[in-house]
This record gives structure tokens, sequence and C-alpha cells, in this order.
């Protein structure tokens, strides 16, 4: 019987930490809800009361259907009781429904950081989980630089962590912080604590330094423990955390089925997609070359390969590429890109003949558009909206018969620079002509406003809809101030219904135009169809 491996992301913490990585409210809860798609079975959103971000990420739960939503702080401190420590009050009146805590447990830094008895540090950790397991049904204990508390004082580190289980821990689990320790290393300590406290009550937290943090999680799983944290594309300060992108293929599919996650085959189809959602809400450049879904990943270039692979695909892909959600590219015929096509046609719930000529011209059409800088992973909308109309299953909802958008930047009366947008827009709606003019507090605002004028009157639905997220991305730097430009736009309703649109262009305000287009289009699309 395969056993059961708990999976912790620690994305929106750990991952922030990140340099050049700065999460919205809106990018966490977009990203908490991919993750409880999957099947990830903890999602933690960060430290309460660290920043304004996070306070208002737990004010509300974003409303997880399969993860437990789980906050980070400390143990309490030195001069504070359990109950009265501000820290962890503040964890426990969150939305959370679990709590992580981290304490210390190398003596080195319980004399240096702390100042404080050794002895007193355990009952801190002992005391302070205790106090949280009776304010929520779940506390986790994380064990700051465990590896290296072990080394130096086993019988200290030990110690600790006994603390936090015997007080009611549901997980224990040991960090390798600062990233230093050797796989060999990671076995051998774990299978000593697992002497002490049972495996199914033991976790793993690994950083990168060395470039084992994979490595070393595996290691550990190997050795025993349960439960696995890590982030999101391996992102983390310094070289990252543990890559969940990595360690959860290689768990569910390189150990003969010894191992089961709370993925099912469907949420490891999503792996590609959902790594590259996260890097399009950064901003960022996929890593082509990253294990399982990067874009070279199933790359073959002509030869050799090329002649094996398309005799038997095995000869040099250790997986099918499918599997996790990617493709296989065929450098000089490219060949990839219609299994894919069809999934994502099924889960935009369009139904088509697998056979139908129209898929192939789709397939044509999404590679040269994603060639030209267009990417649908965190833009599902505008993929579906293309789909349908390769399909001829878009109705007509207007016409948009030209555009002006205009900024103006000058000082005012009080000698402060201050700017206008205006935006003037032509269109049709059924048989109704009209021109509208708005003014808003950017070019793409004023746009919006303008657009909405003409169009409220047939479809007042268009009321309740906003932007609430919007990225630009320089796809051609070379060329300077005349780069191609790559604008996301994240729209949202009264329903709660999120969706992604993308738009391309020398132009800024063009690419923003066919974005907020598509977003219009397809929440028309939802109520009208």
């Amino acid at each position: 019987m395969a056993e059961r491996i708990y999976i912790f992301d620690t994305t929106l913490r750990d991952g922030a930490q990140t340099r050049g990585v700065d999460f919205s409210v809106d990018d966490k809860r977009t990203i908490a809800r991919a993750l409880d798609e999957i099947g990830i079975d903890y999602v933690e959103g960060g430290w309460p009361g660290a920043n304004p971000v996070d306070d208002a990420f737990f004010a509300t739960s974003p409303g997880l259907k399969n993860a437990r939503f789980t906050a980070f702080g400390m143990t309490r401190r030195p001069d504070h009781g359990a109950a009265n420590d501000p820290g962890i009050n503040g964890l426990i009146s969150t939305a959370a429904d679990s709590i992580c805590m981290v304490g210390k447990t190398w003596d080195f830094h319980v004399d240096l950081a702390l100042g404080i008895p050794r002895e007193d540090n355990v009952a801190m950790i002992g005391e302070s989980v205790a106090y949280a397991a009776t304010r929520k049904d779940e506390v986790l204990f994380d064990a700051e630089h465990f590896f290296d508390g072990y080394k130096a004082n086993p019988d200290y580190a030990l110690a600790c962590v006994k603390a936090a289980h015997d007080a009611g821990a549901r997980w224990v689990v040991l960090c390798d912080t600062n990233g230093g320790t050797l796989p060999h290393e990671i076995s051998t300590i774990v299978r000593q604590v697992l002497a002490h406290i049972p495996g199914e009550r033991v976790g793993i937290h690994t950083h990168d330094d060395t470039g084992n943090a994979v490595a070393n999680t595996l290691a550990a799983v190997e050795a025993g423990v349960r439960h696995v944290q890590g982030t999101l594309n391996g992102l983390g300060e310094r070289c990252g955390n543990a890559n969940l992108v990595t360690v959860l293929p290689n768990l569910m599919l390189k150990y003969g089925g010894a191992y089961e996650t709370g993925l099912d085959a469907d949420g490891l189809r999503r792996l590609t997609h959902v790594s590259r959602l996260l890097d399009e809400l950064l901003n960022r450049a996929p890593d082509r070359t990253a294990p399982y879904v990067g874009d070279a990943a199933f790359t073959h270039k002509g030869g050799l390969h090329v002649s094996a692979v398309q005799k038997d695909p095995a000869t040099y892909e250790h997986v099918d590429p499918e599997i996790v959600g990617n493709a296989r590219h065929i450098v000089v015929s490219d060949q990839a890109g219609r299994s894919n096509i069809l999934s994502r046609l099924r889960d935009a719930g369009i139904e088509v003949d697998s056979k139908d000529p129209r898929i192939t011209r789709l397939v044509e059409d999404v590679k040269a558009r994603e060639y030209d800088g267009y990417a649908y992973d965190g833009a599902e909308a505008s993929f579906e909206l293309l789909a349908r109309r390769a399909l001829g299953a878009l109705p007509a909802f207007y016409r948009v018969e030209s555009f002006r958008s205009e900024v103006e930047r000058r000082f005012n009366a009080r000698g402060e620079v201050t700017t206008i947008s205006q935006a003037v827009v032509k269109m049709q709606v059924g048989e109704t002509h009209s021109m509208q003019v708005a003014e808003g507090n950017g070019p793409v605002n004023a746009l919006d406003d303008a657009m909405r004028k003409s169009l409220l009157p047939a479809y007042p639905e268009l009321e309740t809809m906003r932007l609430v997220d919007f990225k630009v991305r320089i796809l051609t730097p070379q060329q300077a101030t005349a780069a191609v430009t790559r604008v996301m736009i994240e729209s949202t309703d009264d329903t709660g219904l999120r969706w992604g649109t993308v738009g391309i262009s020398p132009n800024i305000i063009d690419a923003a135009y066919e974005a907020l287009d598509d977003a219009i289009v397809y929440k028309l699309l939802q109520t009208r169809s």
C-alpha cells in the first residue's frame, strides 16, 4: 500500500522572500486557489502582523476546498506567557485552519540570539504548541536550523522537537534552514530522529544553498518522514527552497507507486500550468530548462535524438510529458500542442472532435501567437475566446470601431504635477452606434469607462465587473522604448469568478485594450451564453 506524503506549500511566505518578488493580496489569493485546486494539503499564507498584505490576506479565508489554510508565526517570547503573547494571539485570531510555529533548536542560537537558559527555550516550545493546540485543531512546529543544531548538540536538538511533539504538534518539521546539509547527512539524522518520534508526525523543510534541496527532501522521505515543505518553482531567499514542482512528480512517478500525495492524475497534469501561472503573476520568464515543466524539458533537436524519439519517445523522455501537462517539441518540425489544446478545450467546457480540421488550424495559431509573445497559462479567458472564434462559437456582442487615448501632464494652480487621462471610443452595440468620452486615473481606466458607457445600457451585468490586477512585461528589451509589450489583466465580478486575459503590441495602450476587450467579452460570454 502506498505511503501518503502530505505536501505543505510555503510559496506565499518563503517565496515572498525571493529578491524581486512582491505578492499583492490578489496574487496570494490566485496562487492559493491554484494550489488548492491541484490537491496541495497545506497552503501557508504568510506571517500575520508582519506586513499589511499578510494582514489583509488573513482577514478572510480564501475559500480553499482541499487545502488547510495555514498561518505562520513564532513561539512565545521569553518574557511572555503563551496565553498573553501578542504574536501567538495574532495567529489564533486569523481565519487560518492551522498554525505553523517556528522555534530555535540549535543551542548556539539559543545562547546567542535569545540569551536565555536552554531549558527555557524547550519550555517555550512546549507551552506555545500546547496553548495554540487549544485554539486551533492543528499546530505544526518548524524546527529552525535543526540539522546544524543536531550536528552540534544532538541531545538538545532532540529535546526541542520532542517538546513540540509531546505538546501535541501534528507535524514536527526538521528544517535545513541554511541549506548546508547534504543528502547522506539528511538520511542519517532523520533516521535517528525517527527512533524517538514516529515518521507519520515528522516533516522536512530544505533550502537549496548547495543545490541539494530536492535531493535532500527525497532522502528524508526515503528515511521515513511523511510531510514535505517547499515552494512553487523553488522560490525562496538566497538560493531558494525545495522546488515542489520537481519534488511532486518525483514522488508520484519515480518510486514505483510507493508514495501518494493529495494530487490525483488531473492535479499532476495541471502542474506545468500552475508553475507558469506563478511566473506570469510575477512577470518573470519561466525557466526553460526546469525539470518536468520547462519548455525545453521535452524538446528534441534534429538528428539521432529526433529519429529515436519519433520511433519510441521513452528513448530520451523519462516520463510522458502529458502526465505533467507539458508537451513534446521537435525543434525542426514542431509536433507539439494538439493534445494540450484539446485538454484546454475540455477544461473550458468545449467539446470538439479531436479530428476536426479546425483543431489543426487552432494549434498552429496558438503556436504562432505564443511565438509572438502571447502567454495563455495566466490568461485562460483569452485562450477560450481565441478557441471559440476559431470554432465559430463566439457571439458578436459589440464592435469597437475606433478609440483614441490621450494623457496630459501639467501643473495645477498650486504648482503641483498632475496627469489627466482621456479616452474616446466609437462603438456599435446591436444597431446602435455611439461615441463616448471618459476621463480616468490612467489611460486604461479611461478606456474602460468609455467602453462601459456604451455597453451598460445593453449589458448592465458589466456594472459588477472590475479589474483587480494589471501587469506589463517587456518582451523585446533590446528595442528599448520601441519594445513589444505584453499586458496581463485579471478581472472579477460579484459572483467571485476570476479570469485572466492577455494582449501584446508595441503600443502599450493597444496591448491593454486587447486584454481589456477580451475581459469584457469573456464576462458577457459567461452571462449571455
